[in-house]
């Protein structure tokens, strides 16, 4: 049976762990979104009516403009914005790895940074080809949806020389939903075998 300070302590801990997990996935989030919306050369400034834009610069600018002075970019690529966003994760789970007591080894906490950064990925465009598909259905023409199309069209092209349309009916998007799910089950493994690789 659980002692009464061990139960406060697991339910504090689980509780600073998700506060972490949000504000931390936020941040990776909105630094990988500006990473990949410079590569796709988007406006983001508020002069091109970008309302997402001014929403990304006032969460991310803090730490990618310091590290832009000595991180280069590489061709189209932002890599203070991937950086930023690495950073973030290591400081999850830095925390998280100080908070239980510093057992595990420091290399693990980077290997689970790494992977963080890669799950955000994979979660984020889970999310952007919901959204894209949502409008696509209700056949409005607005800067969201032209901005969704911007950004989940360069992954869809692809599969759609693929998958061909079913009675009209364009299936890409639930044929990408069902390729990320099974890159979040490899990665899982992929995860595990990594973190026990370096513990071992």
């Amino acid at each position: 049976m659980m002692c009464w300070p061990q139960f406060l302590n697991t339910m504090l801990y689980q509780i600073v762990s998700l506060l972490l997990e949000v504000a931390a996935g936020l941040l990776t989030g909105t630094c990988l979104l500006r990473l990949y919306m410079q590569h796709q050369r988007i406006p983001m400034s508020t002069r091109s009516g970008n309302p997402i834009g001014k929403f990304i610069f006032a969460l991310t600018d803090w730490l990618v403009l310091p590290l832009r002075r000595v991180v280069p970019a590489v061709g189209s690529w932002d890599m203070a914005s991937l950086l930023a966003a690495f950073l973030l994760q290591l400081a999850q789970f830095m925390i998280l790895w100080l908070l239980l007591g510093g057992g595990a080894s420091l290399l693990s906490v980077a290997v689970l940074a790494v992977f963080g950064v890669v799950r955000i990925v994979i979660s984020g465009l889970t999310g952007l080809v919901i959204v894209y598909a949502v409008l696509s259905w209700v056949q409005t023409r607005s800067y969201l949806s032209e901005l969704m199309d911007r950004l989940v069209a360069p992954v869809l092209t692809p599969i759609r020389r693929v998958v061909p349309l079913v009675g009209g009916v364009d299936l890409s998007p639930l044929a990408l939903l069902v390729l990320l799910q099974i890159a979040a089950i490899v990665l899982g493994s992929v995860q595990a075998a990594a973190l026990g690789a370096v513990s071992g």
